[in-house]
């Protein structure tokens, strides 16, 4: 039977992406979030209008997709509750936010610099995707204001081991990402069920692949 809770979070399950965005001295700023779609070579972002990314985004045009893999959780979660703004806005102060100036150094993680744009890339996620700022729409919520941001992805970094070999092919076999259910992680990569889309973008069969996937 179904009720109607009036559900608080609709978090329902998508991975986690770790945002380089440049800080006005020229630092960089890093930010975990869940809120990130991708058609073809577009992203769209969703934050609110009152973080620092969304600042440095709007400033300076451009941002790095940083997608870490489950075994980065500790990671992350060292970042869950800090934040780039010195004035910690009240309810995050509240929720336990604390602001953090260099991210690298309390997540543990490592800065390597980008090709096409300014913000680092974090050298252990295995997938990174520099992007410029294309538009912004804004978004009104009962509580807060927010942003969609649609960003371009310029250039990819991947892996080369996360490749199906031979191609241009991500290998879901081997790419296990961290993966924000309701506010809480998951991971742990496993097949379901043959799909039909996979064959229509004509992808190298998974019963090829599956006895030399990197576990």
């Amino acid at each position: 039977m179904h009720v109607v809770p009036g559900l608080q979070v609709l978090y329902f399950g998508t991975p986690v992406v770790v945002l380089s965005s440049l800080n006005e001295d020229g630092s960089t700023n890093l930010a975990p979030m869940s809120s990130a779609w991708w058609l073809d070579q577009t992203c769209v972002l969703g934050m609110s209008d009152r973080s620092r990314t969304a600042a440095n985004m709007r400033r300076h045009g451009e941002v790095v997709l940083n997608l870490p893999d489950s075994g980065m959780v500790g990671a992350i979660d060292r970042m869950a509750m800090t934040t780039g703004r010195p004035d910690v806005p009240e309810h995050k102060q509240a929720q336990g936010y604390r602001y953090v100036r260099d991210k690298f150094a309390v997540s543990g993680l490592h800065a390597q610099p980008s090709q096409t744009v300014r913000p680092d890339r974090v050298r252990e996620c295995p997938i990174q995707l520099e992007c410029r700022v294309v538009a912004a729409h804004g978004m009104m919520e009962p509580d807060i204001r927010a942003t969609a941001f649609e960003v371009q992805v310029l250039r990819t970094h991947v892996e080369e081991e996360l490749l199906i070999p031979g191609t241009a092919y991500v290998d879901p076999l081997r790419w296990d990402p961290l993966i924000m259910k309701f506010t809480e992680f998951f991971g742990g990569a496993r097949n379901l069920h043959p799909s039909r889309l996979a064959t229509g973008w004509r992808m190298p069969p998974l019963e090829d692949r599956q006895g030399t996937a990197a576990r």
